[in-house]
C-alpha cells in the first residue's frame, strides 16, 4: 500500500493558537511532524499539511513553509477567506512562495453555513482555480447542498470533498447523506476524500464493520478515478487513530484493483494537487 496523505493536521502551540482545537480535549497539546511519520510505520510515502488555524492562518502558513522548504512536506493546503476582498488578492499571490497547492474555507459550522452564499465568496473561490488551485469544502453530511451549489457556480474549478461529506456516522443519518453525497457527485468538478471518517462514529465504534457500508457508498458514487486519501491526523484519533484508520484503509483498498488502488492511494492526489511522490528505489520509497 503507497499512499499520499492529503490531510495532515500539525499542531505547535508556539506559533498559532489552533482556536477550533481548544473545544477537543484530546487535542490539547502540540502534534508535530515526527509524531505522525513513526504513526504512518512507512505506509505513507509523502503529505500535504492541511491548515489547523482559524484566525492566525498567515503565522501558521509560513511556519509550514519552511517544513515544505526543508522537504519534510509535500505542500499545504492553506487557510483563506473568500467572503471578503481585504487582503484576499496578497494572500493569493504569496501563497506559491509558501508551499500552498490548494486553499480551505471551512463551511460546517452553522455561523459559517451562508458565507459562501455570496457572490463575493465565489468570484474569489473562481480566482484561487484561475490561479491554478483546488478548493477543498468542508461541509456537514446534512448541509452538503452548500458544497453542491458551490460547485455548480463555479463550474470551471476543481472542488475537493473532505471527509466523505462529513456524514453522521453515530446518528446512523444514512440516508439524508447519500442523497446529498450523490447530488454533489453528479458535479464532475468534485473530487472526495477519504478521510476523517472515524471521528464521526459513535466511541468504540470505528471499526472497519461499522465503516464499510459508508465507505463502499462514497465508492459507488464517486469511483476510485474520483477519490484521494487523507489522514485527518490528529482529529482521527477521536475514532480508530492513525494506526487503526491506516489498517481500515488497507483493508479497502485490498478489494479493489491495483489501479484502483493507486488511484485513491496516490496518483489522483498528485495530479489534483499538483504534487509528485518520491520515486520508489529498490522497492523502498526514496526520501525522509
Amino acid at each position: 500500500m503507497r499512499l499520499l496523505d492529503t490531510h495532515l493536521h500539525l499542531i505547535d502551540r508556539r506559533v498559532t493558537g489552533h482556536a477550533w482545537t481548544h473545544r477537543v480535549p484530546a487535542l490539547q497539546r502540540d502534534f508535530p511532524l515526527e509524531e505522525a511519520l513513526m504513526l504512518y510505520g512507512g505506509r505513507v510515502a509523502g503529505s500535504i499539511f492541511m491548515e489547523v488555524a482559524a484566525t492566525d492562518w498567515v503565522a501558521e502558513s509560513r511556519w509550514i513553509a519552511g517544513l515544505i522548504r526543508e522537504g519534510r512536506l509535500l505542500g499545504q493546503i492553506a487557510n483563506c477567506r473568500p467572503e471578503t476582498d481585504e487582503g484576499f488578492e496578497a494572500w493569493l499571490e504569496e501563497g506559491p512562495s509558501l508551499g500552498v497547492v490548494g486553499y480551505r474555507r471551512i463551511l460546517h459550522e452553522d455561523v459559517d453555513e451562508d458565507v459562501s452564499l455570496s457572490e463575493t465568496f465565489r468570484a474569489n473561490v473562481r480566482r484561487i482555480g484561475k490561479a491554478g488551485f483546488p478548493f477543498d469544502v468542508n461541509v456537514l453530511g446534512r448541509t452538503l447542498w452548500l458544497a453542491r451549489d458551490l460547485a455548480r457556480a463555479c463550474p470551471e474549478m476543481r472542488f475537493v470533498l473532505d471527509h466523505c461529506g462529513t456524514p453522521d456516522i453515530a446518528g446512523g443519518a444514512f440516508a439524508e447523506w447519500a442523497r446529498g453525497l450523490r447530488e454533489v457527485a453528479a458535479c464532475d468538478n468534485v473530487v472526495v476524500k477519504l478521510s476523517g471518517i472515524t471521528a464521526y462514529a459513535a466511541p468504540g465504534q470505528a471499526t472497519l464493520e461499522t465503516l464499510r457500508p459508508w465507505i463502499h457508498e462514497v465508492l459507488e458514487v464517486f469511483g476510485p478515478a474520483r477519490m484521494v486519501w487523507g489522514s485527518d491526523w490528529p482529529v482521527c484519533n477521536l475514532g480508530a487513530g492513525l494506526p487503526g484508520w491506516l489498517a481500515i484503509t488497507e483493508a479497502v483498498l485490498a478489494e479493489l484493483s491495483p489501479d484502483e488502488r493507486d488511484a485513491i492511494g496516490w496518483r489522483n492526489a498528485e495530479a489534483v494537487y499538483g504534487v509528485r511522490l518520491p520515486p520508489v528505489v529498490g522497492g523502498a520509497t526514496a526520501g525522509g
